[in-house]
């Protein structure tokens, strides 16, 4: 039998040959406490699954990933464990018409974040437990029949330690025998059920909206609750509920809605009905921007939308992934951009969301949105840029090309006739061609179907008196497209530039003229793509891009200034735009950026231009340049905002010189001040960062500042600090506790891995070039598949930026053909990435 994988074709033959009736799962996590002298924490899951043989066949399968199997019964006969259970899976045979099967098994606890998650709390030694399956992992948890179209309802019995509350999807109470039962699901895929338990801060609240009325909580750990602002997260998940109402026309359905902020998440969060997980990080230690708030609630709303949007409908298989997170991702903007305070969350989406889909789009791994998802590896890594956010942007070109309100009526459409069964895309097109009028299959073909991003350039002519007398767009890309785009004209007016003429138009084929602007006046900027309808990399003409290098700041709007900050890092990564050019940009007019989120971003693109894409021979100029930028910076920010804020983390991670160093050494013993500057817990962690990775602070200091805070998040800082000393011994140490040893969680392994690779120590870590390439292929059959992903990513030699580096890659591929595919794909878009950087660092040379 193949092992963990599952293939889209084994899927499609079991859904052909049974349904489920129902699931009772009776889960006993006693053990999740005390000491153990188990090689492996487990805990005991018995699942009874009433199921109907409704095609051809007599055998099949079910999947259970556990350690051992007490029992496994089928309609009363006894199977040998020994014989049926293989690790993965339990062969079934002399299936009847109607069948019920009961597996006992010894199920592990898990420390990867991938099942039942088991995390000890480092400040007061209390355990949380909590369930993670997306796409699939139930099985670890209990026996299943993993895949998202055999959905059925499910009943959960959980005996906990004394003390604790247990939660589901179900409202729960605990019974005389001290059981905790919940109630029965409605029909709902494996891989949102949930379970979570432990002495976890809970708080309460309710929605009511007419005759409905849905119990709200959220919950953290007892050591974050003096920081849990929960009353935020549920006027959030009000307005959230309030728009979702008025657009959807169909009521929640699963009765209550619980919210857990949960340690070592893998994840932002997780849709499982009526117990939605988050990662622990949205609950704020310490003083953050309006930024910060914006992506929690932007969450909070994507992960509502997928009570509608992939619970109450759900994907056939995980080809069509899109059909939920595409529309979760665009319902998150759209939801807060129209119903919280946070009325700007399309520019953050212009300028956050689409930079992850522009790179995953032009990585050789990209994909149509509707992919092809062989097996539950492809599944795992098609969590992407291409399903979330060009997906989410596809979809807003989407209500553009067909209109708002019959892109609504859709959406309400598709979940009255689809409700609590499964979709593939014909679906959905069938439905919107309805409401629109318009021939969804043309439109899928080019957007859904096809991979690719197109650029959009402005081609103007000019008469005599500077007027226009034809402006045309100029479309490039393997796969042209139909985008309805607005173009935007902006001229100079009293040292502000503003729009001033604004046309929309169908854009397709190689040219299209835009009518609508012929005889305006010559502009400053000619702005393709103007209020962000389509998805698209956006150039410039000669005239317009030399407007930006004088003038971005100058823009008014917020949107067309991050579209513009946009395109050029766009440029940038394409080699187009020398890096040091994008810098010199950047230090003149990030300081006058007023979208606390929308700085941010170009903060993190300086960094990356300076580290991956300039000349080796700039590289240290161009670091002393953003540190002397971002402390000028931080010194003329108004005391106590948020831009200040931001300008010292950026001032902490580019510091570089010893006057750097001292300053950030002051700031943190109090002898230096910044007026304004609330040196918190969180900014005293990344003021010492760059001091450890320089060797200004040794395990001694570091340790120092865990004993201030010697908390779940104090002991992740401390793990990447002490991994990102300049020393070999360190990184031999920390090389061998990630690659060597499954010993660390989940989430130390992301901070070991984060310390371990830093752009000032290129070459203390060359020598583990050689070494990844010797590991990788063990470390992705012996590790979970979420710890392969952060070890092959993490650790892949890209600042070793060299030819030699990319030669060492193709030489790995071609040795092994036979990889698995999930794993050659992570090193093919490394090796992508570091070609892209050699291209634009050789750009960047030619500026010298």
């Amino acid at each position: 039998m193949p092992g963990e994988n599952l293939s889209r074709d084994e899927a499609h033959e079991r859904a052909a040959l049974l349904s489920v009736d129902g699931y009772e799962v009776v889960l006993d996590l006693r053990s999740a406490v005390g000491d153990s002298d188990e090689p492996v924490r487990t805990f005991r899951s018995v699942t009874t699954i009433r199921f109907r043989r409704t095609g051809e066949g007599t055998s099949t399968f079910v999947d259970l990933i556990a350690p051992s199997v007490n029992a496994v019964t089928l309609n009363g006969r006894s199977l040998d464990p020994a014989v049926v259970f293989d690790g993965a899976r339990i062969a079934l045979d002399e299936l009847a018409d109607e069948n019920t099967l009961v597996v006992d098994a010894q199920c592990a606890y898990s420390r990867t974040g991938e099942g039942m998650h088991r995390f000890v709390d480092p400040e007061d030694g209390e355990v949380y437990l909590y369930t993670q399956y997306e796409p699939a992992d139930a099985r670890r948890v209990y026996a299943n029949f993993e895949q998202p179209d055999l959905k059925a309802p499910y009943r959960f019995a959980v005996t906990a330690p004394e003390g604790w509350t247990v939660w589901s999807n179900g409202a729960g109470e605990q019974d005389a025998e001290g059981v905790w039962r919940f109630a029965e699901t409605a029909p709902i895929s494996t891989y949102i059920t949930c379970v979570v338990a432990g002495p976890y801060h809970y708080v309460t609240d309710s929605y009511t909206r007419g005759d409905l009325e849905i119990p709200l909580g959220a919950m953290c750990r007892k050591s974050l609750a003096k920081h849990f602002d929960a009353d935020d997260v549920f006027l959030i998940t009000k307005q959230g509920f309030d728009f979702f109402h008025d657009n959807f026309d169909y009521p929640y359905p699963f009765g209550k809605y619980d919210q857990a902020f949960v340690p070592e998440y893998n994840l932002g969060a997780m849709e499982n009905p009526g117990m939605v997980t988050f990662r622990e990080e949205y609950i704020y230690r310490g003083k953050v921007t309006q930024a910060a708030y914006e992506s929690r609630a932007n969450v909070i709303l994507h992960e509502m939308a997928h009570m509608w949007f992939g619970d109450l409908v759900t994907m056939v298989w995980w080809d069509d992934l899109w059909l939920k997170e595409s529309f979760a991702d665009f319902m998150g903007s759209f939801a807060n951009a129209e119903a919280t305070r946070f009325t700007n969350s399309w520019v953050t989406f212009a300028n956050n969301r689409k930079a992850w889909a522009y790179r995953a789009d032009q990585l050789p791994s990209t994909h149509p949105i509707t992919a092809d998802i062989r097996d539950l590896e492809d599944a795992k890594l098609n969590f992407d840029g291409i399903t979330y956010a060009k997906g989410a942007s596809v979809l807003k070109q989407l209500v553009a090309y067909a209109g708002r309100d019959a892109f609504l009526e859709g959406a309400r459409r598709y979940f009255k006739r689809h409700a609590y069964g499964n979709t593939r895309l014909a679906d959905l097109l069938a439905i919107l061609e309805e409401t629109s009028g318009r021939d969804m299959k043309a439109w899928a073909k080019s957007w859904l179907q096809t991979s690719g991003v197109n650029s959009l350039t402005p081609a103007v002519t000019y008469d005599a008196e500077g007027r226009i007398t034809e402006l045309a767009v100029l479309q490039e890309g393997d796969e042209l497209r139909p985008h309805r785009a607005a173009v935007g004209l902006y001229r100079l007016s009293g040292g502000e530039l503003v729009r001033y003429a604004r046309a929309e138009a169908d854009i397709t084929g190689t040219r299209t003229v835009v009518d609508g602007l012929a005889g305006e006046e010559k502009p400053d900027l000619v702005l393709v793509n103007d209020d962000d309808l389509t998805y698209c990399k956006i150039r410039f003409d000669e005239g317009s891009l030399a407007t930006l290098r004088a003038h971005l700041g100058d823009i008014t709007d917020p949107l067309a200034r991050a579209l513009c900050w946009s395109a050029l890092w766009n440029l940038t990564r394409d080699g187009l735009m020398p890096a040091r050019d994008f810098v010199s940009v950047a230090l003149a007019f990030a300081g006058r950026e007023t979208d606390i989120g929308v700085l941010q971003m170009v903060h993190g693109w300086t960094k990356s231009a300076v580290t991956l894409y300039a000349a080796p021979a700039w590289r240290e100029e161009g670091g002393r340049l953003l540190a002397e930028g971002g402390l000028r910076e931080l010194r003329v920010a108004e005391p106590g905002s948020e831009h200040q804020l931001t300008w010292a983390r950026f001032f902490a991670a580019t510091a570089s010189a010893d006057a750097d160093f001292q300053l950030l050494e002051g700031l943190l013993d109090g002898a230096a001040k910044i007026d304004g500057l609330d040196v918190d817990q969180e900014l005293r962690w990344a003021l010492l960062s760059p001091l450890a990775a320089h060797g200004r602070a040794d395990e001694a200091r570091i340790d120092e500042e865990l004993a201030r805070d010697d908390t779940a998040t104090g002991k992740r800082h401390q793990t990447r600090l002490l991994a990102s000393r300049p020393s070999a011994a360190v990184k031999a140490q920390a090389w061998a506790q990630v690659v060597e040893s499954d010993a660390l969680s989940n989430a130390l392994v992301e901070a070991t891995i984060e310390g371990f690779v830093q752009p000032s120590q290129r070459e203390l870590i060359a020598p583990y070039a050689e070494k990844y390439f010797a590991a990788i292929e063990r470390v992705w059959d012996e590790r979970s598949i979420q710890i392969g992903i952060h070890v092959v990513r993490g650790l892949f030699p890209g600042l070793q930026d060299r030819p030699e580096t990319l030669a060492a890659t193709d030489a790995w591929l071609s040795e092994h053909a036979g990889a698995a595919p999930a794993l050659r794909r992570l090193v093919l878009e490394a090796r992508d990435d570091l070609a892209r950087a050699l291209r634009a660092q050789e750009c960047d040379a030619l500026a010298s």
